[in-house]
């Protein structure tokens, strides 16, 4: 079982989205959380120990998980899909560009 931690600013729109659209993909458990302080479930070593694979939306997530918990991070890998936060949750659009960004990195 593949461990997929998804990760957006808030934890509201992106990354709920991926979480569930992915729940149910074969040999994939998957959870979400937001790297700001006032994320709706901000993210948190447990977090971050239970994921096999971590995917950030932006650039920028990724950057401030390597400077909170760097040291952490240092076995895991950590994609970096570029969807902007121009999206509402379980936006179609959204979900055909998790789709195409996303389904590379999970068991086929």
């Amino acid at each position: 079982m593949l461990n997929v931690l998804f990760i957006c600013s808030q934890n509201r729109l992106r990354s709920p989205t991926a979480e569930r659209h992915f729940a149910d993909w074969p040999g994939v458990k998957t959870a979400s959380a937001g790297i700001s302080n006032d994320a709706y479930v901000p993210v948190n070593l447990e977090l971050l120990q239970w994921a096999d694979l971590i995917v950030v939306m932006e650039p920028i997530h990724r950057n401030k998980l390597m400077a909170r918990f760097g040291s952490e991070l240092a076995d895991k890998r950590v994609a970096c899909l570029d969807i902007p936060d121009v999206f509402q949750y379980m936006e179609p659009a959204l979900i055909k560009l998790l789709d195409e960004r996303v389904a590379r990195y999970l068991p086929s």
